[in-house]
């Protein structure tokens, strides 16, 4: 049987130029693995990094602090085999993606380190409750293969394990401004039910992966009531560490650095950016107001230039218990809301989910303490087809031991509105806003009246961000629906009847010529990119209306 780990194993190498910390924390453990679906990228090598299983001591003093400044080990990369592929990979998803052919490269290594566990019990910065756990996780890396066509934008995301199982939503969401722009895009397994799903999926590639719970189960500590995917064995809080040290790892000089690229080849000065949606977008709560003050406090700057924190806020996911035994803050306290976080925000809700979150809205700011945006995506679901096209596909869900998610609801199949229209422009919008100093546009909330949604006389909902599917509409866009899974908040569309089409649209070239005036409004006002509204107007010379 093919084995996936060599320590011989061939692959790219590159080196970011960019302003890299030095630390001076020692070095722990790491594994390390390949996904290669196109060769290494130009001007790049990559020796292989072996693989060790026994994680160096973290520094005894001062454990928020060391941990804060240590960069994790790697080590691989791990073969794709007959045998062995990464969970996810792009070429394994629902819909398999070629990045060869868009020049990107893909890879998957096993990062280590060692982790606090902290608490958070009012706001302000968290406290280390249980210090120095080691972890092992996953990431998958899809990268320019060529240094010259790098961006230097880096986007890290830790996958949604809402699923039970790793979803990489950032990438399905934003792929095509990724893709366009020359970034890379780093997924991390951010949960250890998510680690369960890859160990039974392929026991032997992921064996080394682990967050386990630093204490033991006679501990006092180790409280004996965990949420409903935890376990006692494993600690969830283990996340918040990786998420700065996965940064720390990308910006540092260090020979096992998976994205360092030869310096003079790389056109831009490097920017890590991260990126939450959902749950994750919860986790963004955490670590922004409770662990970016500790990662600045010790290293004089934030890991992160900068955040999208998408679908998640108020009593929808607005903040994760920082620890598996104590509780997320409440609803209305001031560790669901962002305020002068240092770091600039995009913050996004969807249909879906803008009421349940009503209490994360809060106003735009340009101070430069406190940089700030505020949408709501009219029209859009939460739970989009995009992020199951580009997730594992069904045999590999199954052979983890979890179910697929359902495409359809009872109302019919998950709305098609396409979020990623705004998502290619929150990516770009926030790059330019973080080298160039453009402040990005501002936004209205969705209308609510009465506690409920402001609807126009189609049935859709009036404010928020605008397209032309609700301004030049030809169905009702519903945010929520019904049915197993997450149906609640998928929504569905009802498209008109052709009696109805035909007298908002007496010819198809009138409907041709609105929807080019409602994208060139929006492209103008930098909501929308050109290329994306180019597909939008695109679509609808192709749309038989009426």
């Amino acid at each position: 049987m093919d084995t996936p780990y060599s320590g011989k194993s061939s692959r790219r190498r590159a080196v970011v130029r960019g302003a890299a910390l030095t630390f001076a924390a020692s070095l722990v453990v790491a594994f390390a693995v390949d996904s290669t679906a196109g060769g290494a990228p130009s001007g790049a090598s990559a020796p292989a990094v072996p693989v060790s299983t026994t994680p160096a001591a973290a520094p005894a003093a001062g454990p928020a602090a060391a941990a804060a400044k240590l960069v994790p080990s790697v080590s691989g990369p791990i073969r794709t085999t007959s045998t062995s592929h990464p969970f996810g990979g792009a070429a394994f998803t629902l819909r398999p993606e070629n990045l060869k052919k868009s020049g990107y490269v893909e890879y998957e290594y096993f990062v280590s380190g060692v982790s606090n566990v902290y608490t958070w019990t009012s706001a302000g910065p968290g406290e280390v409750r249980t210090p120095n756990a080691p972890y092992t996780t996953r990431m998958l890396i899809r990268m320019p293969a060529n240094a010259r066509d790098f961006s230097g934008n880096v986007w890290i995301e830790p996958m949604n394990p809402s699923n039970l199982f790793d979803l990489n939503i950032g990438w399905a969401m934003m792929n095509r401004q990724i893709v366009r722009n020359g970034d890379i895009w780093i997924g991390f397994t951010s949960k250890p039910v998510a680690m369960q799903t890859l160990k039974t999926f392929d026991p032997v590639r992921y064996a080394p992966l682990k967050m386990d719970n630093p204490l033991p189960l006679s501990d006092p500590a180790n409280c004996t009531t965990v949420p409903s995917d935890s376990a006692r064995t494993t600690e969830n809080g283990l996340v918040w560490d990786m998420m700065t040290q996965i940064s720390n790892l990308v910006r540092s000089k260090s020979a096992s650095n998976p994205i360092s690229y030869e310096p003079r080849k790389v056109k831009s000065d490097l920017k890590v950016y991260g990126f939450g949606y959902s749950q994750t977008g919860g986790f963004m709560y955490d670590y922004i107001n409770a662990i970016q003050p500790l990662v600045v406090g010790a290293t004089g700057r934030a890991a992160y230039d900068g955040y999208i924190v998408a679908v998640a806020g108020g009593a929808f996911a607005g903040a994760y218990p920082l620890n598996q035994c104590e509780a997320a803050p409440p609803v209305n306290d001031p560790r669901r809301q962002f305020s002068n976080a240092g770091t600039p925000i995009i913050h996004v809700m969807s249909q879906s989910d803008y009421l349940s979150g009503i209490a994360s809205r809060r106003g735009d700011s340009d101070w430069p303490s406190d940089r700030f945006r505020n949408y709501e995506m009219a029209g859009a679901g939460h739970a989009t087809p995009d992020e199951l096209y580009y997730a594992a596909r069904s045999e590999d869900i199954v052979r983890g031991g979890r179910a697929v998610p359902p495409m359809n609801c009872n109302e019919g199949p998950r709305s098609r509105f396409p979020s990623h229209i705004f998502f290619d422009a929150f990516g770009r919008n926030l790059d330019r806003w973080i080298r160039a100093d453009v402040p990005p546009p501002h936004g209205s909330p969705i209308v609510v009246v009465n506690g409920a949604p402001g609807l126009d006389t189609w049935g859709n909902v009036q404010g928020g961000l605008r397209s032309p599917y609700l301004d030049v509409p030809t169905s009702t866009w519903n945010g929520t629906s019904t049915g197993a899974s997450f149906c609640f908040i998928a929504g569905h569309e009802i498209p008109f009847d052709s009696a109805t089409l035909a007298k908002l649209y007496p010819t198809h070239a009138f409907y041709v010529k609105q929807v080019t005036r409602s994208v060139n409004e929006l492209v103008q006002q930098d909501f929308l990119t050109k290329y994306d509204g180019r597909e939008l107007i695109d679509e609808a010379r192709a749309m038989a209306i009426p």
